[in-house]
């Protein structure tokens, strides 16, 4: 047997409308929401039951952006500079054997629509618009949680945040309710570790805007901002 069909039960949306400028970790903007929309055959409100009584979700999703015909055993993470190479499987690259990936999310509430049936609106999220959702799991806390986990290279960044500014008058072109993401976004740093060229200005799509910016040592300062 070479592999199993695995069939799409979702789709989740977000403000995150390409690959540049998503979290690296689910939780890392706690602001970003998602709305999980299931697909016809599985809009079966016994298949949600109970469902409400657990804070968070793992998501099983197709990193569909990712899709190749070859993979390699070692990949680069940005985090590391773009030069330190680490197996494929020590790390959490979208370009895997299996563009397979995993999200922890908060389940924030459920939405009954007439249109799209039991919609879950989600926190935390990691993944771009229209992503495909392949399983929903409960996160349980007394099975999944490790407080003596040991975190590898990845230990040394858990802290890492940039201090944004961003002007009042740029600011003031985006919809209240979507600033807190966005700025959790930008201060995660989107760049790869390898790009630290302070002269140079980088450009990320959030919602329906590009959002222009520049980085000085650990200042992201927002330049641009643009109605798509």
């Amino acid at each position: 047997m070479d592999g199993i069909t695995l069939r799409r039960i979702a789709v989740i949306h977000t403000e995150f409308k390409e690959k540049f400028g998503i979290p690296r970790q689910s939780g890392r903007a706690p602001s970003a929401l998602g709305r999980i929309v299931f697909e016809p055959e599985y809009r079966v409100p016994e298949a949600l039951r109970e469902i409400e009584g657990f804070s968070h979700l793992w998501l099983i999703f197709d990193f569909s952006e990712a899709h190749r015909d070859r993979w390699s055993p070692t990949v680069r993470p940005p985090r590391l500079g773009g030069n330190r190479r680490v197996g494929v499987f020590a790390s959490r690259s979208p370009f895997r054997p299996n563009p397979i990936g995993l999200s922890c999310v908060k389940l924030e509430r459920l939405e009954q629509t007439l249109s799209e049936g039991t919609v879950l609106i989600v926190s935390g999220c990691d993944l771009l618009d229209g992503t495909p959702i392949y399983d929903i799991k409960p996160y349980l806390p007394s099975a999944d949680s490790r407080p003596d986990a040991v975190g590898g290279y990845a230990d040394g960044f858990t802290g890492y945040r940039l201090e944004v500014v961003f002007p009042e008058e740029l600011l003031g072109q985006i919809p209240p309710r979507k600033r807190p993401a966005l700025l959790e976004a930008l201060a995660d740093d989107p760049r790869p570790s390898y790009q630290n060229d302070p002269e140079r200005e980088y450009s990320m799509r959030y919602a329906d805007y590009d959002i222009s910016f520049a980085v000085g040592g650990a200042t992201l300062t927002v330049t641009r901002v643009r109605r798509v």
